[in-house]
């Protein structure tokens, strides 16, 4: 489509965005309804991307459904990036530490998206949310462990513009700038970051970052965090964890997958 815009390619990605968290689907009307558009134009917009096959609409119910080939794209970035392969057993290790969930996200601009995960927890009540979204910087302890490396005004500034609402938002979370620089200082303080049912109801975790060693600035590139429900992990446990915590973070940091990338590059 020669006449495809800018604002179409936003609008396209958008109706994935809203997609892939349905999974029954959705009619055309109520996806047009969600994002605030014309009809005219959701319809326009989704042939464009069912004849791309990023998206199927379903014979008898008629709603709209995400396909595969999203995945498809996502599992050939992470096979080129080396990620799981070169990321993964140290999840693991660090699962079967501790016991509980153990997930990895990579900085991509100014997110941070869950990419991979290990599950360590014995106990038949398991926390195991699915991987691909953006954790919500200001109430996930990934968000806040790599909100505290920035700029303290630059930080703050970045969580305004993004609110302090949002999805995945809890019933402690912070709600305040004045808050947020308190948690940070806190953050910066111990090396870690921890949330107590800040992006869900009965959820604590304990993150830090991880950063490119093979880099000369050592760039933080994405965060490793431990979380499980809350009556199994109080403070004192979230705080037990530090040790193996941080040094699954070193070791991810010594032999991120963008050396591997690179060294094919140069090749």
């Amino acid at each position: 489509m020669t006449n495809f815009s800018a604002p179409s390619a936003e609008r396209c990605l958008s109706i994935l965005e809203l997609l892939v968290d349905e999974p029954e689907g959705m009619p055309m009307s109520l996806i047009a309804q969600r994002l605030s558009l014309p009809v005219s134009a959701t319809h326009r917009l989704l042939a464009v991307l069912v004849q791309k096959r990023y998206v199927r609409q379903d014979a008898i119910s008629e709603r709209y459904r995400p396909t595969m080939l999203l995945a498809a794209l996502g599992l050939r970035l992470v096979e080129n990036t080396s990620l799981t392969e070169t990321c993964q057993p140290i999840l693991e290790d660090l699962a079967q530490k501790v016991e509980e969930l153990v997930r990895l996200a990579v900085r991509e601009d100014e997110d941070l998206i869950w990419v991979a995960k290990a599950q360590g927890a014995k106990n038949s009540i398991r926390y195991d949310p699915i991987s691909g979204h953006r954790a919500t910087l200001h109430a996930t302890a990934m968000g806040k462990a790599w909100l505290s490396t920035l700029d303290e005004d630059q930080a703050v500034s970045l969580v305004e513009q993004l609110g302090y609402g949002g999805a995945l938002v809890g019933p402690n979370a912070i709600r305040s700038s004045a808050e947020l620089r308190e948690q940070l200082r806190l953050t910066r303080e111990r090396g870690f970051a921890i949330v107590e049912e800040e992006a869900e109801i009965g959820i604590s975790a304990i993150a830090c970052i991880v950063r490119d060693n093979t880099a000369p600035k050592r760039p933080v590139v994405g965060a490793i965090s431990i979380g499980g429900p809350s009556f199994r992990l109080s403070r004192e446990r979230l705080v037990g964890f530090r040790d193996p915590l941080l040094e699954a973070a070193r070791h991810l940091s010594d032999i991120w997958p963008a050396r591997r990338h690179k060294s094919r590059q140069v090749a």
